[in-house]
């Protein structure tokens, strides 16, 4: 296979293979999944405390949780939130949330990205304490959170991400927004993918979405 097939049916550029298989730049747990779906091998290393003690069953960190009961959740999600690049703009992508048999947990990537070099993976968190979702990303130490509520009645989720806000030259700023996950439904080949900016076709209804967040009480931004 050549390293632009590869490239191709993993989906991450030719350019960022290059860099990882050189050396220059690491392997991103994004890349790995990306990678070990195109391939078909395990490249995961996963412990036995990772695994859980059950088969089936996600480890205590995770919730607990046991494949059977996390069907309701697996899926393919339209994802919204607040543009960092453009004022007033909505930034629309997919996640796909789906069980990895080997890790033993809920694991969610992303996809349909502009800007395909930020795009993230990582694992699904389901505490039944709580009853919300989180879907936490982990890069070599930085850590990305969305805290979602649980679904409602059409399986959308509501809730807020917390990351790091790309500034100026190498500057990186935390930043908190409203995000939504729709649940994949017949509409879905209508769906908008990247910058939707007032007046696009899907503005009206992906703003009615966001709003939802705080106007619905799904979660709260306190003032400093």
């Amino acid at each position: 296979m050549s390293r632009r097939a590869l490239a191709d049916l993993a989906k991450i550029s030719l350019s960022t293979l290059e860099k990882v298989l050189a050396g220059r730049r690491p392997f991103t747990q994004a890349t790995m999944l990306r990678l070990q779906e195109a391939l078909g091998v395990p490249l995961l290393g996963v412990s036995a405390h990772e695994k859980g003690d059950g088969a089936g069953q996600a480890p205590e960190t995770l919730g607990s949780y046991s494949e059977t009961a996390a069907l309701w959740i697996e899926g393919r999600y339209l994802t919204l939130r607040p543009s960092f690049g453009a004022p007033g703009a909505i930034f629309a992508y997919q996640t796909e949330i789906v069980w990895d048999p080997s890790a033993r947990h809920l694991v969610f990537r992303e996809g349909e990205r502009v800007d395909a070099d930020f795009t993230h993976a990582g694992v699904v968190s389901l505490p039944p304490e709580s009853g919300h979702v989180y879907l936490v990303t982990n890069q070599r130490g930085q850590y990305r959170l969305a805290v979602l509520g649980h679904p409602t009645v059409k399986g959308d989720m509501y809730g807020l991400s917390t990351t790091l806000m790309a500034g100026r030259g190498s500057h990186l700023t935390p930043v908190s927004s409203s995000i939504v996950l729709v649940r994949e439904a017949e509409q879905a080949e209508a769906w908008t993918y990247g910058r939707v900016k007032a007046g696009d076709p899907s503005y009206a209804s992906y703003k009615t979405y966001l709003d939802r967040v705080l106007e619905g009480g799904y979660a709260a931004l306190l003032p400093g």
